[in-house]
């Protein structure tokens, strides 16, 4: 008889904070800030839009659209995502559409653009690219989520200053920030562009650990630098985590661009899988099991695991994550181990560890979402007497449809 799994779902219970009246507090920024004050009527204004699935981003974007128009502006959405979507104009419109930014929902133009122009270089001679149509506008509103990055650690990571230095680098820009090193090339490059085109303002937001908005800020460009370490010095303290550290086989239900830069954030699966170092979390094998529908195929992030089932890599589209992957790292488009199912994943993982009764697992929907997860029960006794951990359901055994998924 083949062994399965006795499962338990656990609640991690985060601490609380968030705003209720998103659009609202978002206008009441503007109105304390007077940043849109310079704006004059009819000018042309750039609102940038990335890839990442952030919390109400329709209502955001729209709302600063409001705005702007409010202030006698015409504003536009500029998607500036660096190489995501393939780099191309219909793969970041396809991404924005997927996040429900259409123009019928933010009611305004929608100005798809990859082209770039080089505004200058760095002081080692790295140049520095520009989206050609945020430069032709008469200028640009920021907008971008500050969190810890997946490749890299330092003051400043996602948020403002990158939208700029990355997302509106295009594909050139990305593919140079990226050979420079992101962490320094960011904030060199953001600071050559401030100086170069006229950014109006930035919109930073922060999320809380159950994926909600915790933290909007309106900020003038020379505060751009501030406020990304600031939150993400808050974010660091929130960020949602694994609440076991020494385990064995980790199982994540799905995968993509729409959850994390690299499919699976490294700061939650360990940073380890992909520059080696401490291992925190500690476990041996990593399976995914499915591509998310809003990663449009691009299965990037892939190579962080060890086994992965048919199914993803029918959903993958070699052609967008191998754009992403080549522009960053390599590894992150190997395909791992390929079988049949989720069930063959794990047997092949319990097989890999002796004896199998004894596999310590953990099961998790995505990266973004731990609220909600599953632990072996032979795990349950290590996190008894936690005060941010409850038990919500009964033990019982993995089960599988008839073609072999989890249900």
């Amino acid at each position: 008889m083949v062994y399965t799994p006795e499962m338990v779902r656990i609640r991690q219970l985060f601490p609380a904070g968030r705003i209720i009246s998103v659009g609202e507090e978002l206008s009441e920024g503007f109105r304390n800030t007077g940043l849109l004050s310079t704006v004059l009527p009819g000018s042309r204004i750039a609102v940038t839009a990335g890839s990442r699935g952030i919390s109400n981003i329709p209502l955001i974007i729209r709302t600063i659209l409001d705005e702007l128009k409010r202030a006698g502006a015409e504003p536009f959405v500029l998607p500036a995502m660096g190489s995501h979507g393939g780099g191309s104009e219909d793969g970041q419109l396809r991404i924005l559409k997927s996040l429900g930014i259409t123009e019928r929902s933010v009611n305004a133009p929608i100005v798809p653009c990859v082209e770039t122009v080089v505004i200058g270089a760095m002081a080692d001679g790295t140049p520095v690219h520009f989206n050609r149509a945020a430069g032709d506008a008469d200028g640009v509103v920021v907008v971008n989520r500050v969190k810890p990055h997946t490749a890299f650690h330092g003051e400043v990571e996602s948020g403002l200053c990158k939208m700029v230095a990355v997302g509106l680098g295009g594909i050139n820009g990305a593919e140079t920030m990226h050979r420079r090193g992101l962490g320094p090339a960011i904030v060199e490059s953001f600071r050559l562009a401030s100086r170069t085109v006229r950014l109006i303002c930035g919109v930073a937001v922060m999320e809380n650990a159950r994926d909600e908005i915790a933290a909007l800020r309106v900020v003038p460009p020379e505060m751009f630098e501030q406020t990304d370490r600031e939150l993400l010095d808050r974010c660091r303290a929130i960020l949602p985590r694994i609440p076991v550290h020494s385990f064995d086989i980790l199982i994540v239900d799905e995968m993509g661009k729409n959850i994390s830069g690299t499919g699976m954030d490294t700061n939650v699966i360990g940073f380890w899988r992909r520059f080696g170092g401490e291992r925190d979390p500690d476990y041996s094998t990593l399976i995914v099991l499915k591509l998310t529908p809003g990663s449009m195929g691009n299965a990037m992030g892939i190579g962080l695991a060890d086994l992965t089932t048919r199914r993803l890599v029918e959903a993958m589209d070699a052609r967008l994550t191998y754009a992403n992957a080549m522009t960053s790292q390599w590894a992150l488009g190997r395909i791992p181990i390929t079988l049949e199912n989720d069930r063959e994943c794990i047997r092949a993982a319990l097989a890999h560890h002796s004896p199998p009764e004894t596999a310590r697992i953990v099961r998790i929907k995505n990266t973004l979402e731990l609220e909600y997860l599953w632990v072996s029960a032979n795990l349950v006794s290590s996190l008894a007497g936690r005060k941010d951990i409850e038990i919500v359901g009964n033990t019982h055994p993995m089960v599988f449809d008839e073609s072999g998924f989890l249900k």
